[in-house]
């Protein structure tokens, strides 16, 4: 359990952090980037689940999900070592599989799309995953340029570590697909309120003001 008895510390003062495994990177690091992208979209999810304006069961993935993106953060800040002293906090596959099937669960029921869909919502805590969303997204690219720059599943030692694990973007790619259907779930109410949907017209399809 982590114990936090003094938030500033002074330690950063000069650019520098720690990762997980108390190595040494500059902020500016694409590891630290990729994982302060995706504190980034937690925080996000947050706002929406304080609107209270998201149905309970969305309510409640979402806040599982939070917890998980914690341990995103971990596993993206912890570089792969073959033999490891402790073993470190990793996602793992169990939980991209339960993204799947939620993906599954809530997508099912909605009506089949005909067009891309604007990202707006009929709430505002709807609307805010589709910016939850495009946060994940924007954290899974960045954590693929870490993984081009320290390798992506290369384990190494303690002296000289590895890389990117390779779960750990993989799940920030299927939690932008189901913050997608959550946020239809959200907005449709389950697919009874299709018209609640604001399709993409594309140019030369529409008339201009």
């Amino acid at each position: 359990m982590v114990n936090l008895t003094r938030i500033y510390t002074r330690t950063g003062d000069r650019g520098n952090t720690r990762l997980s495994d108390n190595s040494v990177a500059r902020k500016t690091d694409l590891r630290v980037q990729a994982y302060g992208a995706v504190d980034e979209a937690n925080s996000v999810i947050g706002v929406a689940l304080a609107s209270g304006e998201l149905p309970e069961p969305v309510a409640e993935v979402l806040r599982v999900v939070q917890n998980e993106l914690f341990d995103v953060g971990a596993d993206l800040s912890t570089p792969l070592v073959s033999d490891p002293e402790w073993e470190p906090l990793r996602i793992l596959q169990s939980s991209i599989d339960r993204l799947e099937r939620w993906c599954d669960e809530f997508g099912d029921p909605l009506p089949n799309l005909r067009s891309f869909i604007l990202p707006t919502a009929t709430t505002v805590g709807a609307a805010q995953l589709h910016v939850a969303r495009t946060a994940v997204r924007r954290a899974e690219r960045i954590a693929w340029e870490a993984a081009e720059e320290h390798g992506l599943d290369e384990a190494g030692t303690k002296e000289d570590p590895g890389g990117i694990s390779s779960t750990a973007i993989m799940y920030l790619n299927r939690l932008s697909d189901l913050l997608f259907i959550l946020t239809r779930s959200a907005s449709t109410e389950a697919g009874t309120k299709p018209e609640a949907e604001t399709l993409w017209v594309p140019g030369g399809q529409r008339s201009e003001l």
